[in-house]
């Protein structure tokens, strides 16, 4: 049995697919200012944060939640344009390794702070602190969904 949305959930729902909308638009906006596509910074920081900036191909896919396919095209392009390096990976020849260039590192250095001013602007500063807390929460257990079996990526 299908359990619509009552009124206020529809509502709430749409709410967050606007906010999330709006959001995405700007931060792509922002981003493009600085010369670099969003899907292009969801690496670079991936990458950033990892162990000598470097990642299986296959770990980075699950940290930005792409398929493979997707993830194989999108770093060849990053690749040729010098932002991040592909590698066989050392201990499985069918791996690939995925490792932030210099040219990789000086683009997001160069993106951050004018990301990190957008979002806190649109989003962080809109927040109070319970209701920061209240969406950490929220968005915990819905993470914890695809540990009980629900693939969320």
């Amino acid at each position: 049995m299908v359990r619509w949305l009552d009124d206020d959930e529809q509502t709430t729902w749409q709410a967050y697919i606007q906010l999330r909308q709006r959001l995405d638009a700007a931060i792509t906006a922002g981003l493009a200012d600085d010369g670099v596509s969003l899907p292009d910074y969801e690496v670079l920081v991936a990458l950033s944060a990892a162990p000598q900036g470097a990642l299986r191909a296959r770990d980075l896919g699950a940290q930005v939640c792409w398929d493979k396919s997707r993830l194989s095209k999108h770093l060849a392009r990053m690749a040729t344009r010098g932002l991040v390096e592909r590698t066989p990976a050392a201990d499985d020849a069918r791996g690939v390794l995925v490792t932030l260039t210099g040219q990789g590192r000086t683009v997001l250095e160069r993106a951050a702070p004018n990301h990190v001013e957008l979002v806190r602007r649109l989003f962080i500063d809109e927040m109070t602190d319970e209701e920061g807390k209240a969406l950490r929460s929220l968005a915990d257990r819905v993470a914890a969904a695809e540990q009980e079996g629900v693939d969320l990526c």
